[in-house]
């Protein structure tokens, strides 16, 4: 892909999440989003592969029907209730339509079909932006809408927690399993989203942080598979060491950075008086925490006569840049001591 049309879908892609970021109207709001959407379909389909190209076209299908519930349901609002702000959505059938539509956005069960198939027919990098970036924009959206249905928030929410956990542990290839991943941290920012918006927040970017950190030394392997995976220790030891402490942050284990979001959210839903919920969701991290430690297994625990076939890497130095990659493991791994910072620098 040509520098210059790389450059114009890169600021397309940043623009739309601002316009959606700056807009309080619904029609603005929408725009930004189709924007972001139109921007990231041909980064998607660039490697002209078929399945790339089957994974675009159902990000696109999928996309697009989200945009038309969204415009429907704002379009309904205003005629009944005459307002076109993002925080006066009032009408049960609009909020609730809106929810759904934002909820098949960022891939919330039960509308997550889409996102295991849509991620594993990309490269890494597009997969990461996938992951990460184009979920701001949507989320933006929901932590402004004032929901007039809490129960349906707290059911998408305990139901992705379940979904991510079940669906990941029969998987075998990196991308499926790290959207399975990314279903059921959604899942658990979304329960706690009527309680404490800047939890969810918070969430977010220790998400987005994680999976940054994950994605990039998969890219630095090129690995798409457990397979691969096991053989990363010959081209890079000292990262494959710390890899599985990445993983284990994203299953949120103490005394690494994942392990803050969930404690924090535990802690809030237990005060709202919700210990049920509470227990689902912190049984449903120990599924999720299944699929990670047999990451770990295969990275650091076998070695190459134990493991299945897989194409031996070329031991040549890589030409990758790892500044990100440092960054973003550092703060995967040790950012568990700020959080009195992080509550302060969050709570209202």
């Amino acid at each position: 892909m040509s520098p210059y049309i790389l450059c114009t879908l890169l600021f397309s892609l940043g623009l739309g999440t601002t316009v959606t970021f700056a807009s309080s109207h619904w029609l603005l709001a929408w725009m930004g989003l189709e924007i972001n959407t139109l921007a990231i379909i041909p980064l998607m389909a660039q490697h002209h592969h078929p399945r790339a190209v089957e994974a675009t076209t159902k990000y696109f299908l999928t996309q697009a029907t989200a945009a038309a519930l969204i415009l429907f349901a704002s379009t309904t609002n205003a005629w009944i209730t005459g307002q076109w702000e993002i925080q006066q959505l009032s009408h049960p059938l609009a909020s609730t339509l809106v929810t759904l539509a934002l909820a098949l956005k960022i891939g919330l069960a039960p509308v997550h079909f889409w996102l295991p198939e849509v991620l594993q027919g990309l490269d890494l990098t597009t997969g990461l932006l996938l992951s990460t970036w184009q979920k701001l924009a949507p989320f933006a959206l929901i932590l402004q809408m004032n929901s007039t249905n809490p129960a349906l928030l707290t059911l998408l929410g305990v139901l992705s927690t379940l979904v991510g956990g079940w669906g990941g542990l029969n998987q075998t290839q990196l991308r499926k399993i790290l959207a399975y991943s990314s279903i059921a941290h959604l899942g658990w920012m979304i329960i706690i989203l009527q309680f404490a918006p800047s939890l969810t927040l918070l969430s977010l970017l220790l998400y987005i942080v994680m999976t940054s950190a994950t994605f990039l030394t998969f890219k630095l392997n090129s690995a798409t598979d457990i397979n691969t995976l096991a053989t990363s220790w010959t081209k890079t030891p000292a990262l494959t060491a710390l890899v599985p402490l990445s993983l284990l942050s994203l299953g949120g284990l103490p005394p690494l950075t994942g392990f803050m979001p969930k404690w924090l959210i535990l802690q809030e839903l237990t005060k709202q008086g919700l210990p049920l919920t509470a227990t689902v969701a912190a049984l449903s991290a120990l599924l999720s925490l299944y699929f990670y430690l047999r990451l770990c297994y295969a990275m650091t625990l076998t070695i190459s006569p134990n493991t299945l076939a897989a194409p031996a890497p070329w031991r040549l130095p890589s030409l990758q840049s790892t500044l990100l990659l440092s960054l973003f493991m550092a703060a995967a791994l040790m950012l568990l001591p700020l959080t009195p910072t992080a509550l302060a620098l969050l709570s209202p």
